[in-house]
């Protein structure tokens, strides 16, 4: 049994994941709902709703928490006790949070409501939409995984699976436009976001197969507008997003655009070429970068002498007789059966323009069956040959030899203990997901034009209804591994643990302590730390440890954290809380040669604020001396430094995927 999460939010680092525990209280004052009743409640702060559902075995249940105003979240729990999940979605304090679960035992399942918000309260309504024998059939659990999105008032998505060297299942879910009321179905065509970027690398492939070019020549053999960095960015680091190039989406939004600008692949190339600097050398690490591609379609235009929509319909769609898809290089053209993007707004929605007229990176339109026709030719190849199909998938190395996870255009792993080669998009409120499993010659697609979807958790459940979970292995017997409850660290030594700490440049959490709980918190985020030992912990879930190192003064200063078995070292911050009068010295005008835009910085309400004539003001927080982390996407650190008699004369301005873009403070003539 298990509480199915319908929509996930998206994590903005590593560490932020959903948390997952196993003891939990007794039932209390619980309400009981039954089908065809509507509970409604208020709730606020600290407080906590408790109801139950009585449920036959092998039983399939959909309920739905109904929010007004409140940000809420739900766990659930089995007859027993036992925690069997937690939910919640991106879609903020109004709509649906949809709960799944499914039984293997009879008896009264519980769900705990919740407010993410303790400062705030709000009112909403629960139910119970349906209560179904579990379908016996892949394709019948599939329509039920489906079940929240088959609805006539809202955005939703198409899905299609293909197993052995057929399409089993393809069916559309909600609608594809609001305003005229068409629905999602099999053949609606939806922008496809970085999906697209496995086109791009097979279609270099195809050209490297000609003898017109290799992956590993240099990119300014075919690009020579590009900045000279002195150092060699081949056509693979393009693919491998091990470039160091910045990448061209925070590039343009820094630049004072719109995501829903029309940006055209002139705009991109131009911009890119005015970089004076990399975020790195090349192969010396894995960063996600959309400008790799947007060059790498470039060379295949450049190379074919066709434009990259005419050579990848001649040489991959029409052999694939994929006749539903394109590359969307004209922002102006009419496509007919068209899914449009949507975003929730209080009640209802809002339509999220996108008017790109770029290729490479993303601007794929297809539909999921004619997707599927894409899958199982890696799997009986119509269009190129068995030694593309390997190179497809081999992993990039970076120049110490570490091999990533990412290949070409696509992400290699495994899941129960079978390969697994994916790759997820998102563009405006399209969310996408191709994952394939080729040694069980299945793939599933899934794509929706709703914002809060979140298609990669849809297509793994779905591929859970064909790849069986391997049994558990033991864990071995160490202390470790013991009930994390049987460790107890004094208060005192939790409090030398608490502060602001950077985890990596510009990313900085606060440790904080709650009773004998500790809690490290970046943004709205809160994670809990639980001890394994007097100076470790681990956050459940993503599978995190901390441990807490002293100095020779006695102090904690500094504390390790690993993931995936790479350690890492976040030091102690400083408090730095300047007030209003000492903000001054970081106002005026600063511009940047490379972007050719200009932010001026001021002080409004006691706090330093970036202002730029397209974009909403945006607010910044003092992290450590001359440093300030950003309230905005794009512009996620400011990094002021000081000339030689000490005044402040220019700002590095940082995000996920651009690092160090130097602005100049303008002196006043």
């Amino acid at each position: 049994m298990r509480l199915q999460r319908m929509r996930t939010s998206s994590a903005f680092i590593t560490l932020c994941f959903f948390l997952f525990s196993v003891a939990v209280s007794g039932q209390g004052n619980a309400k009981s709902l039954r089908t065809g009743s509507v509970e409604s409640a208020t709730i606020g702060g600290e407080e906590k709703h408790n109801y139950t559902v009585e449920l036959d075995k092998d039983k399939f249940a959909l309920l739905v928490v109904e929010q007004k105003g409140v940000d809420l979240a739900i766990s659930g729990y089995s007859p027993e006790g036992e925690k069997i999940g937690d939910f919640d979605s991106p879609n903020g304090s109004n709509g649906p949070e949809f709960i799944a679960i499914e039984t293997s035992a009879k008896g009264k399942y519980r769900l705990e409501v919740f407010p993410l918000n303790k400062t705030g309260s709000g009112s909403y309504d629960i139910k119970i939409l349906r209560i179904d024998a579990i379908a016996k059939t892949p394709e019948g659990r599939i329509e039920q995984v489906m079940a929240p999105w088959e609805n006539d008032n809202g955005p939703g998505a198409s899905v299609s699976v293909a197993k052995d060297g057929r399409i089993v299942f393809s069916k559309g879910y909600g609608l594809a436009n609001l305003e005229y009321g068409i629905k999602n179905s099999p053949s609606t065509i939806f922008h496809i976001a970085s999906v697209s970027k496995q086109f791009t690398t097979f279609a270099a492939l195809l050209l490297e197969a000609d003898g017109k070019l290799s992956m590993d020549d240099d990119v300014r053999k075919y690009i020579p507008e590009l900045h000279d960095f002195g150092k060699k960015i081949t056509l693979r680091h393009l693919a491998n997003h091990t470039s160091g190039l910045r990448d061209q989406w925070n590039l343009l939004a820094l630049a004072g655009w719109r995501l829903d600008d029309v940006i055209t692949r002139e705009h991109v190339l131009k911009l890119v070429s005015n970089q004076e600097d990399l975020n790195f050398d090349p192969g010396e690490e894995y960063l996600y970068c959309n400008t790799g591609y947007t060059l790498l379609a470039e060379v295949v235009a450049r190379v074919s002498g066709k434009s990259f929509a005419e050579f990848t319909d001649e040489r991959i769609f029409k052999p694939l007789k994929m006749m539903n898809t394109l590359f969307y290089d004209d922002h102006e053209r009419i496509v007919k059966n068209r899914a449009y993007s949507y975003a929730p707004s209080g009640a209802g929605h809002r339509k999220l323009v996108l008017s790109y007229a770029n290729v490479g990176a993303t601007s794929l339109f297809t539909t999921v069956e004619d997707l599927s026709l894409w899958a199982m030719n890696f799997e009986d190849p119509v269009v190129g040959d068995p030694g593309i199909i390997q190179k497809m998938k081999e992993r990039g190395v970076l120049n110490n030899g570490r091999k990533i996870s990412y290949a070409l255009g696509q992400s290699v792993g495994e899941y129960r203990g079978v390969e697994s080669i994916s790759h997820g998009g998102g563009d405006a409120g399209y969310r996408t997901f191709l994952l394939r499993f080729p040694s069980k010659k299945l793939s599933i697609t899934v794509f929706s034009n709703d914002a809060v979807f979140n298609p990669g958790n849809i297509a793994f459940r779905i591929a859970n209804l064909y790849i069986p979970e391997p049994a558990p292995e033991p864990k071995p017997e160490t202390p470790e591994n013991e009930d994390a409850n049987s460790v107890s660290v004094p208060t005192a030594v939790l409090d030398s643990y608490t502060g602001e700490w950077e985890l990596m440049p510009g990313t900085v959490t606060t440790i904080s302590r709650q009773g004998g709980t500790l809690f490290g918190t970046m943004g709205n985020q809160r994670l809990t730390l639980v001890p394994i030992s007097q100076t470790k912990f681990k956050v459940e879930g993503p599978g995190v440890e901390l441990e807490f190192k002293t100095g020779a003064d006695g102090k904690v200063s500094e504390f390790v954290w690993t993931q995936n078995g790479q350690p890492n070292t976040a030091k102690r911050v400083k408090p730095f809380e300047p007030d209003a009068k000492a903000l001054e010295e970081y106002t005026g005008r600063f511009y940047s040669r490379e972007l050719d835009t200009a932010y001026e910085f001021t002080v409004k309400d006691g706090k330093l604020v970036a202002v730029h004539q397209r974009h909403p003001d945006i607010s910044f927080t003092p992290a450590k001396k001359d440093d300030f982390n950003g309230a905005s996407w794009f512009f996620g650190r400011a990094v002021f430094e000081r000339d030689a008699a000490g005044k402040i004369a220019l700002v590095k301005v940082s995000s996920g995927r651009v690092r160090n873009v130097v602005f100049r403070k303008k002196v006043a003539q």
